[in-house]
Parts: C-alpha cells; structure tokens; sequence
C-alpha cells in the first residue's frame, strides 16, 4: 500500500513537473513572438522612413535639373544626351537582399565626389546667389542623410556582415575641362543620380515586401 502510494505521488509529482514546463515552454515562445513582432515592425518602419527620405531626394532631383538647364544658357537641353565615361552607374546589382542594400550604398558613396566636383564647377559659373548652387548643397546633404539610412538598415538586418566599401576603389573624377565640357559633365552627372533614385526607390519598395514579409514568415515558420 505505502509503496501505490508512493507512486501516485510520484506520478502526480511528474504531471505538475511537466505541466509547468509546459507553461514555461509558451511563455518562452510567446516572448520571443513578441520579440520577433517588434523587430519586424521596426524592419518596416525604418525602411519606410528611408523610403520617404529616397522618394524627397528623388523629387528634389528632378527639380535639380530643371533648375540646372534654366542656368546653362543655350543648347541645355542638348547637354543630358551627351554620353560620359566614368559616371556611376545607375543600376543597382546583387541578387540578394543584403547584395542589393549593400549596392546602393556603395553606388551613393561613389555619387558624392561628382556632387562636389560640379558644385565647383559651377561655383566658377555661377553667381553667388545662383539658386543652383543652394539645390545643390541641399540635394547632397539629403543625399549624405539617404546613405546613413542605408547604412543603418543594412547594419541593422545584417549585423555580421562588414560595412560595404566601393568594389572599384576611389571613384574616378574627369581631369580639367572647359565650360561647355563642365556643363555637359554636371548635366550628366545629375540626370544619372535622377535615374538611379528612381532604382533605389522601386529596390525599397521591394524589400519591404520582401525582406521583412519573410522574417515574419520565418518567425511564424519556426514558433
């Protein structure tokens, strides 16, 4: 009889062991759901920001040529379709998500000596009230915003990975030019930033759909 007895204790012993387990078990996994939910709440949260900071520069860009053609004088029109070597390229590459963030920022990085060299340039060409120069200097510190922000997300979803670095090295600038060289260069220079914020806003579109859909997914897939 003591020794049933014991084993009823026993046995109850384990039900309540394991019951309270068991408790701990969802415990654990509803923190780490909510663990996860936060995150992927501030995945799209700061790639939202750094979407509208992408869409402002885009906008701002646009109005940075017209701005641009209205002060060069006669044949503007015609300097855009003139085709330059050694100008970023606008297309962004990688197949991966990490790839394609790390991309546009290394392809930001390669725009800023080019903001420079035409901002002196046309320092030369233009008075110094030109409402030129003003769009310029605001374009490239919302450009130095966008490239901090990209640098920021792509830390923040890749912590393991280094920060990207130019694969080409220092950008390459043009040697010494003369006015109309310096006007095609600059009209150039900023018709192809317009085009590549215009890839850089459908990349973001992308990856909010995409990358912050999935941790969800992966999240839901594994608690």
């Amino acid at each position: 009889m003591n020794g049933h007895v014991k084993n009823m204790h026993f046995q109850q012993l384990m039900e309540t062991a394991t019951t309270f387990l068991s408790l701990l078990l969802l415990m654990a996994v509803d923190s780490t759901r909510t663990v996860a939910a936060s995150r992927n709440q501030q995945c799209g949260n700061a790639l939202q920001q750094t979407l509208k900071l992408t869409r402002l520069v885009q906008k701002e860009s646009v109005d940075l040529i017209k701005t641009y053609k209205a002060s060069q004088g006669e044949m503007s029109e015609l300097f855009c379709k003139v085709s330059i070597n050694n100008i970023p390229d606008p297309i962004i590459s990688g197949l991966e998500p990490s790839e394609k963030i790390a991309s546009i920022y290394t392809h930001l990085q390669a725009f800023f000596p080019h903001f420079k060299r035409v901002y002196e340039q046309q320092t030369d060409l233009q008075s110094p009230s030109s409402p030129l120069l003003a769009d310029l200097t605001s374009v490239s510190i919302r450009s130095w915003n966008l490239a901090a922000a990209i640098n920021s997300f792509y830390q923040s979803l890749f912590p393991n990975l280094p920060v990207p670095e130019p694969a080409d090295g220092p950008t390459t600038l043009p040697p010494a030019q003369n006015v109309f060289q310096q006007k095609v260069y600059g009209c150039v220079v900023l018709k192809t930033y317009k085009e590549f914020l215009s890839n850089v806003a459908r990349e973001l579109r992308t990856l909010k759909s995409n990358v912050c859909s999935r941790r969800i997914q992966m999240n839901a897939l594994f608690f």
